[in-house]
């Protein structure tokens, strides 16, 4: 067991810096165009100082561009403090599609750089379960990853939530490109580990171009992990 945690330790650090990363880039993209669109609003002024009139709309343009960075870094931010917020608890009860769309939103820059866009599959119905959020979104990002890099050349790939003989899981679809080979490797030591702290399990269908990601409520479970 200590092996074990040893390798989930390893594996949420790895997972920590590259969110991190990824998300403080997209925030610096942000101040990026918000500093360009200041720059021409000072420009406008020194054009309106030398006697120039000024254009309503090119002013209300830029104006708007800019808000719109803004509420764009704000949600940035307000999802890194969800990551960073979700290693308080052990256990929490969450709304399982609710949790997928966050995770497609933090990740939606990498998935991009794969050039692979994520599209979420609503379920029927609410499904909540107990588990520990940092685990579940380091195996989830972890599914996310290998089904990009197994889209094969696919630009949209969907990720939903739905029970299956009453139990709770997450479905990967439209995944291409999956072979033998790509089976040998995943899941690794680290996506193994995960699944035996979440008592949850991977089962993927090649042919089918699926993947289940079928997890444990452990809010229905005597040994929840602390």
């Amino acid at each position: 067991m200590n092996l074990e945690w040893k390798i989930i330790g390893e594996a949420g650090f790895e997972f920590y810096g590259k969110m991190f990363a990824s998300l403080s880039h997209e925030i610096k993209n942000s101040l990026a165009v918000i500093n360009e669109n200041a720059g021409l609003l000072q420009d406008f002024a020194h054009m309106a100082k030398g006697g120039k009139p000024l254009d309503p709309e090119r002013l209300a343009s830029l104006g708007g561009k800019i808000m719109e960075q803004i509420k764009r870094a704000d949600s940035i931010v307000k999802n890194m403090n969800r990551l960073a917020h979700s290693v308080d608890e052990p256990a929490r009860s969450i709304d399982l599609q609710e949790f997928i769309e966050y995770m497609i939103r933090i990740t939606e820059r990498l998935t991009g750089m794969k050039g692979v866009s994520i599209s979420s599959v609503p379920p029927e119905e609410q499904i909540r379960i107990t588990t520990h959020p940092f685990f579940l979104e380091n195996l989830i990002w972890r599914c996310i990853d290998f089904a990009a890099e197994s889209s094969c050349g696919k630009k949209t790939i969907k990720v939903g939530a739905e029970m299956k003989d009453n139990d709770p899981v997450i479905r990967f679809s439209d995944l291409e490109g999956l072979s033998e080979a790509s089976l040998e490797e995943f899941p690794s030591e680290q996506e193994k580990a995960l699944l035996t702290v979440l008592n949850s399990r991977i089962s993927i269908d090649a042919k089918g171009g699926e993947m289940h990601l079928l997890l444990s409520d452990q809010g229905k479970r005597e040994d929840v992990i602390t």
